[in-house]
């Protein structure tokens, strides 16, 4: 997965309806969520075939945008350094969810599409404050938190956040439910092995991975892709499809290396010299 935020693009396997995560101790197979789904902004019974073909339909476009990139560039080795780069992607990715979110609540609720209405206020509410797990994080790391975040957005988070908003503010913007689905679902490859493998690289008795846990598989990331899935399920064929190939293209962007040359650490060390904290409070 060419993005250096996120997840480990060594650590990734991408197959048909399902993703495959090596960690350092053992291979973990992410299964097809389950159909036995429960979900309050939408209580409308969808029956099996129709989740799993819609399941397969969205994993699909994503998968397709990884073999559409399929560069061989990697970005650089993760150093603590460099997490703090990553982290200041995580706050730029988060800090704006929740106005988005209810920006896309207000329109579809005017448009009387009441499911989509649902899902967004529950997105808003969901996401509300992870913004603040970067702050926090990157504080831990020994840095002014808002000074660096001020100072740092990462152009892939840039590209990714120009996206939802782009989809939020169409005449339609059902796009923004594939751009959510889409980070979930990535974000459910994220295993304890790989957070404990980042973990191991910070100095000793730093935390700074909450925001990191809090997108993964031992969040309630799970819960939330199976909960939007559902609620997707519900919908037209014509919207499915919609919400399909706005994966598809967010996928892209998740995927596809910078342009540029990878920022070297030296070049992150430079920006965030002046931005050190005299006293460090993990």
């Amino acid at each position: 997965m060419p993005n250096d935020f996120f997840i480990n693009t060594e650590s990734v396997q991408v197959e048909p309806d399902k993703v495959v995560m090596k960690t350092a101790n053992r291979t973990r197979l992410d299964q097809p969520e389950s159909a036995d789904i429960d979900v309050s902004c939408d209580q409308k019974m969808i029956d099996t075939e129709t989740l799993t073909n819609t399941r397969k339909l969205l994993n699909s476009a994503i998968i397709s945008a990884w073999y559409a990139v399929k560069s061989e560039r990697r970005p650089p080795a993760l150093t603590p350094t460099r997490w703090v780069w990553r982290l200041a992607a995580f706050y730029h990715l988060c800090h704006s969810t929740p106005r988005l979110m209810e920006s896309a609540r207000e329109r579809f609720a005017l448009a009387n599409r009441q499911s989509l209405a649902q899902w967004a206020a529950q997105k808003a509410r969901e996401e509300a404050g992870h913004d603040l797990l970067a702050l926090r994080d990157i504080q831990s790391m020994g840095y002014a938190a808002e000074a660096v975040v001020e100072a740092l957005y990462p152009p892939a988070a840039k590209a990714l956040m120009d996206y939802f908003t782009q989809s939020v503010q169409d005449s339609d913007p059902i796009d923004c439910v594939g751009y959510s689905y889409t980070a979930e679902r990535l974000g459910i490859c994220i295993g304890e092995g790989y957070i404990q493998s980042v973990e191991k690289l910070l100095p000793p008795g730093i935390k700074a991975t909450r925001c990191l846990r809090a997108h993964s598989a031992v969040s309630a990331e799970v819960d939330h892709v199976k909960e939007t899935l559902q609620m997707i399920a519900g919908l037209t064929t014509e919207e499915r499809d919609r919400i399909a190939k706005a994966c598809y293209q967010a996928a892209l962007l998740r995927f596809s290396p910078p342009q540029e040359a990878y920022i070297s650490d030296e070049e992150i060390q430079n920006m965030l010299k002046s931005l050190k904290l005299t006293n460090n409070y993990a």
